[in-house]
């Protein structure tokens, strides 16, 4: 017989004394140096601090200050901010659901404490003197004690994982953190611009921005974060539908980056990382912007707070939304529009100008003077129809003169019948090396490149010829048949409708598996078994699916590249003018189909710099 003392016996369960829990808690919420900072800022605006000063040494791995001039702590509450989920931002649940503040779980300050040397110092309006605490890194916390400061409050940081050496090795070197740091403070200096943030690191002064008072005030701290050539190159919108407001900017397609290193989004005015409006964005600039690039942009989302459930993650960094199909589109189709109508002379509202009630409202455009028309595709019919559309810009005085057989419009017309600010690229001069159009307007000499404004034009008049002619459906000679996931099974069947509506004829046949029997006719030789498997995976992940506009557009593109005017053609004066026109009605043209750009302006003044005429 087995001996009884042989059996295994379960491990008794302990309760873990407070110091381990907060060490353990400190690994989620405490990842590095910037995760410190992060939670330090929002202390401090949530407090109503309107001066905020940082202090940082060596990345951060030696020293984090942070002093603000907030409501600041009461002496009798001192002890108590050490203590886990202690808090002052929410008492019951109702208060957790329409959360408002940046932080409301009460772990933050227990953790740092319990994996560094932490000092708190604060003074409330009123006090005689401020109150100092001092947290060694364990339980046994000293009464707090008298100490000269001013209204708010400072929190010192020093010897960050000392207690925790495992951790410590994990951090990255002091040039690496505070790259980290330096990104933590921006994101905080972005969403509140009437607060005044100041940095140092190592003694030296890194920034220092003053509170906005106006939209000069703004442009200065975007210019500060993100550089004077994004002002030059941003699009302002606010748009509001219901309860949902987005507002910011968002640059313009020229302007793009390689890295997503300039893309700041908001919820409330808190930041976040989410995959959902990252997608939207994304989505807005699909057909403007090249695969391989990035926009730049800072955004703001507002809602109401009990339409978003930020209690997702101790770091606060991810949220959840209540109706994330209709936020996606809502962010979508509000940058989209926008975005649409980049074209010459479509200027946006200037983003520095003062924004009120009166003037606030969806992105605003000035108008142009054209109206579009439907023209053949191949490039001879193009551009014969360009040669007539130079004639039909819509007023009496050029249909009469085309009416009286003017082929062509001489130089003194151009002068005196057609002002170049009533035509945002001017008219044609010359064409250079088969390739380039030279044209002047009001403001110096724009250069066009004709394939690439040709190519534009071509595919958005392929895209709307497509969007008003009904889905032809082309049945597969040999059915295809996919085999799928149980989940994937289930949002094919949760899709049918939208299935059907953009053309494929899916079935369910068993657990496991579903057929296609017929796609829309412009995709019959593409690769049937990946598009579905795509647009599962983003109708599983976003609601939604771009793929078969993508897909189609894709083809369209190549079809509109193939029948756009090459390069070394020679174009007549006639020809390129019209051209020209065509670019001024037809939207986003200022990009070609990859996103790079038509069109180029080089004004009176920069002509006159390369030439040092005025010097």
């Amino acid at each position: 017989m087995e001996n009884s003392e042989g059996i295994n016996q379960p491990p008794t369960i302990r309760q873990l004394p407070n110091q381990l829990v907060n060490q353990i808690a400190a690994g989620e919420i405490v990842e590095r140096p910037a995760s410190i900072l992060k939670e330090l800022l929002e202390n401090s605006l949530d407090a109503g601090a309107k001066k905020i000063v940082v202090e940082l040494e060596h990345g951060g791995l030696r020293r984090i200050s942070v002093r603000d001039d907030g409501h600041g702590i009461r002496h009798d509450c001192l002890t108590l901010a050490m203590g886990r989920h202690a808090t002052s931002k929410i008492q019951n649940q109702n208060d957790l659901v329409n959360v408002m503040t940046m932080g409301f779980r009460g772990e933050a300050l227990p953790s740092m404490g319990s994996v560094s040397h932490m000092t708190i110092t604060s003074r409330v309006l009123g006090s005689e003197y401020a109150w100092k605490l001092v947290c060694e890194g364990n339980e046994d916390l000293p009464a707090p004690e008298p100490a000269a400061h001013p209204q708010g409050t400072s929190i010192e940081i020093c010897d960050l994982f000392y207690n925790t050496p495992a951790r410590r090795k994990f951090l990255r070197t002091e040039k690496t953190e505070y790259k980290h740091l330096d990104r933590r403070f921006l994101e905080q200096a972005l969403a509140r611009p009437t607060v005044s943030f100041r940095l140092f690191h190592d003694g030296r002064a890194v920034y220092s921005m003053e509170a906005a008072e106006d939209g000069v005030g703004r442009n200065k701290r975007l210019a500060n974060v993100l550089g004077k050539e994004f002002i030059e190159n941003c699009f302002f919108i606010d748009q509001q539908i219901g309860e949902l407001r987005v507002h910011g900017w968002f640059s313009q397609p020229a302007y793009s980056r390689s890295q997503r290193d300039q893309q700041f989004f908001y919820v409330n005015q808190r930041y976040v990382r989410d995959k959902l409006l990252m997608h939207a964005v994304t989505q807005a600039y699909r057909d403007v912007l090249h695969h391989q690039r990035q926009p730049a942009f800072v955004l703001f989302l507002g809602l109401p707070p009990d339409q978003v459930d930020v209690n997702v993650h101790p770091g606060k960094h991810e949220v959840r939304f209540r109706e994330d199909r209709q936020i996606h589109g809502f962010i979508s189709q509000s940058l989209k529009k926008a975005l649409t109508d980049t074209r010459p002379g479509a200027m946006p509202v200037n983003p520095s100008s003062d924004l009120t009630p009166a003037n606030r409202g969806t992105f605003q455009f000035a108008q142009h003077r054209f109206d579009s028309a439907d023209r053949p595709f191949s490039v001879q019919e193009q551009m014969a129809g360009l040669e007539k559309l130079y004639f039909d810009a819509g007023n009496a005085d050029s249909t009469k003169m085309g009416e009286e057989g003017g082929q062509g419009v001489t130089e003194d017309q151009q002068a005196n019948e057609f002002p170049l600010s009533d035509f945002p690229l001017g008219f044609a001069l010359a064409q250079l090396q088969g390739i380039y159009i030279l044209a002047e307007n009001e403001k110096g000499l724009v250069i066009v490149d004709m394939h690439a404004a040709h190519e534009r034009i071509s595919y958005e008049k392929l895209k709307s010829q497509f969007d008003k002619e009904q889905l032809v459906r082309q049945p597969l000679l040999v059915p295809v048949h996919l085999a799928l996931s149980q989940e994937e099974i289930s949002i094919s069947e949760i899709n049918i409708s939208y299935f059907n509506k953009i053309g494929i004829d899916i079935e369910v046949i068993t657990e496991t598996s579903v057929v296609i029997r017929s796609v829309p006719e412009m995709l019959a030789r593409a690769d049937i078994p990946t598009l579905i498997r795509d647009i599962l995976s983003d109708l599983a992940q976003h609601g939604r699916s771009s793929r078969m506009g993508d897909y189609i557009n894709e083809i369209l593109s190549t079809m509109a590249c193939h029948g756009s005017v090459r390069a070394n053609r020679l174009l007549t004066r006639e020809e390129m003018n019209a051209l020209l026109r065509e670019m001024e009605q037809t939207e986003r043209s200022n990009q070609c189909n990859h996103g790079r750009p038509t069109w180029k302006q080089l004004t009176i003044r920069e002509l006159d710099k390369m030439f040092m005429r005025g010097q």
